[in-house]
């Protein structure tokens, strides 16, 4: 394992080997910061460009604070844990004394990931890590081989999604403590789970931040997110908070990766980028483990992912929202919002996003670090059905399950599982889930009135206000009903109807073992989009062992099935010869060269036969 963290540290308490604590907090705005403890006050030493430090006689499980000139009291903004709220003291954490059992895990390759993306306080009726533990033989059992969490970072209140966290190094205490989490982490290790972590690197919530006060340096006023003021990445103590915050999680706690919110909004005009920055120096840190690092990026930026003889440079993937928004326009005819942009050529975008992803970049704005690698392998896109977005941000939070045709569902699920991009599945997907996942928050005041006007125009840019519905109707976001009608209905599961569905993924989950994987682990991998009509759709995926065929129909009419050269993988039949299908196939005739192998007999054949008769590109 990676040395312990407080060899490296610049923010937070950092328990010291020889005994004591040394504190640091960043404050140029304050000419004066006195550490509050064990009933004592003692002031801190400046030590340069709007640093103060301390080491004391503190230990592990003390509770301390931050006191102004003025009187203000304030929490560590880089706590490991906090006593009470976002507004009490902190507490300190000795990370090395967790008793890990699974000390030989080093993670699984990016290739085999299968993810799963739960929201802890909703996965399970308790709400907590201990909690979710509970159900890991479930996602074992499924085929899930990766956990997403959503932030747990602490942030206002007791309920919320996690993208308002304030305290980005401290986990919620409505879930647990910090070993409660590191006991998540270690038994999904031990179940061969990896688990990612969902982190927001680009805003901080609007309530319990103190750093305005203490750093007014970290924000750029001039700049604005969609959530509040930007932050100032070219600051150097900026820069370690949340280069640092990374390497918490994936040394401290063990994580397997993290999955950047929003990165399109991280803007840095210093070189290198922080992206970058951050990247490197976790991948060095965590050199010897597969640690996976993924974002969402509007841009689609290529050069975040690029390669290096076939290994992750920086970020390993992003989300491909081009592959979600076209396939709600054609299972949903949705056309608000978001989905507007997608009803020209809905199935050309979503056979170039299905097959390659990008299909809306811009390379203009493709600018951080090196010139961006095209092509690139295809599981550097996630792809998704459904998230929490996508779901929590409609009106009444509604699934695809309550959306979509049955049979076309079906279809779209094994259109996913069985491409070589990395499939992503929000938690109950798996068995169907029809209970929602709405937007809840815990705040007051004006701040939560605000809150609650302001999902009706949120919805709009997520399918918008259903027939017959007024705002009158809107879940109540502050309501702690609405938390609980969005935890998951663990009885639907175990129905005849949940575990028909369960047995569907189950198999979808085995065939992307011993097909895709495989496939993928070549490094070689090309897309060939073939012509097509209708709602059709035909991918060739072809490697040096071989081609995957995919061959689909989307439409309610559209193309009868038919048979493909190779193995059949997979085939999931219209119902009564007409409706929505699909077939898999692997063609093992079909090949590409590797690389400076020369042959006197050619081997590259290439299946171009179109799937309908009145094919158009």
């Amino acid at each position: 394992m990676t040395e312990p963290s407080t060899t490296r540290r610049s923010w937070g308490p950092v328990l010291e080997k020889d005994g004591g604590v040394t504190f640091r907090l960043w404050a140029p705005a304050e000419e004066a910061v006195t550490l509050v403890f064990g009933g004592r006050e003692i002031a801190m030493q400046q030590t340069g460009d709007g640093w103060h430090r301390l080491r004391t006689d503190a230990k592990a499980g003390d509770d301390y604070a931050f006191r102004l000139p003025d009187g203000t009291t304030l929490p560590d903004p880089a706590a490991h844990a906090q006593a009470a709220g976002v507004h009490g003291p902190s507490r300190i954490v000795d990370h090395d004394a967790y008793s890990w059992k699974n000390t030989n895990w080093t993670g699984r390759p990016w290739e085999e990931a299968i993810l799963y993306e739960l929201h802890i306080g909703a996965f399970t009726p308790e709400g907590t890590f201990r909690a979710a533990i509970e159900r890991l033989p479930h996602l074992r059992d499924i085929g899930i081989t990766a956990i997403e969490i959503m932030p747990v970072s602490q942030f206002a209140g007791e309920r919320g999604w996690g993208y308002d966290g304030v305290l980005p190094y401290a986990p919620h205490p409505a879930y647990g403590t910090p070993d409660d989490l590191k006991a998540l982490i270690d038994a999904a290790h031990g179940h061969g789970i990896m688990v990612l972590l969902d982190v927001v690197y680009n805003h901080f919530g609007p309530v319990g931040n103190a750093l305005p006060r203490l750093a007014p340096r970290f924000f750029h006023p001039e700049r604005h997110t969609p959530w509040g003021a930007s932050i100032a990445f070219d600051e150097e103590a900026v820069r370690r908070y949340f280069i640092e915050n990374a390497l918490h999680w994936v040394v401290d706690y063990r994580f397997d990766g993290l999955r950047l919110d929003a990165t399109e909004e991280i803007v840095d005009d210093s070189a290198p980028h922080l992206l970058i920055e951050l990247a490197e120096t976790v991948r060095t840190a965590a050199r010897g483990r597969h640690v996976h690092l993924a974002v969402e990026d509007l841009l689609s930026r290529r050069s975040l992912l690029n390669r290096d003889g076939g290994i992750s440079r920086h970020y390993t993937a992003g989300w491909n929202d081009e592959f979600h928004h076209a396939l709600h326009v054609v299972a949903t005819g949705e056309t608000g919002g978001y989905y507007k942009d997608f009803l020209d050529d809905t199935l050309g975008t979503l056979q170039q996003a299905a097959a390659k992803g990008f299909a809306r970049a811009d390379r203009a704005k493709d600018r951080i670090g090196a010139a961006p690698q095209d092509p690139l392998p295809p599981d550097v896109n996630i792809n998704f059905l459904q998230n929490h977005d996508q779901i929590g941000n409609r009106a009444f939070g509604d699934r695809l399950t309550t959306l979509a045709d049955p049979d076309l569902l079906k279809v779209m699920m094994a259109l996913m599982m069985l491409s070589p991009p990395v499939p992503l599945v929000f938690m109950g997907e798996e068995y169907g889930e029809e209970q929602p996942f709405l937007f809840f928050v815990d705040f007051e005041g004006e701040l939560a009135q605000a809150t609650k006007a302001g999902r009706e125009a949120e919805a709009e840019k997520f399918g918008g206000m259903p027939e017959g519905k007024t705002r009158d109707d809107l879940p109540n976001p502050l309501a702690s009903e609405t938390f609980q009608r969005s935890k998951l209905d663990w009885s639907r599961a175990a129905s005849p109807e949940g575990r028909k569905h369960m047995d569907f993924f189950r198999d979808l989950t085995r065939l992307r073992r011993q097909h895709i994987v495989p496939l993928l682990k070549n490094r070689r991998v090309e897309p060939h989009i073939l012509p097509a009509c209708g709602g059709m759709i035909a991918i060739d995926w072809r490697s040096p062992a071989g081609t995957l065929l995919l061959r689909a129909n989307l439409s309610a009419g559209g193309e009868a099935q038919s048979a493909m050269p190779g193995e059949t993988i997979f085939t999931l039949p219209p119902r009564e010869n007409s409706g929505p299908w699909i077939s898999v196939a692997f063609d093992q005739t079909q090949r590409i060269l590797e690389p400076k192998k020369p042959s006197a007999v050619p081997t590259r054949v290439i299946f171009e036969r179109p799937p309908c008769t009145s094919a158009t590109s």
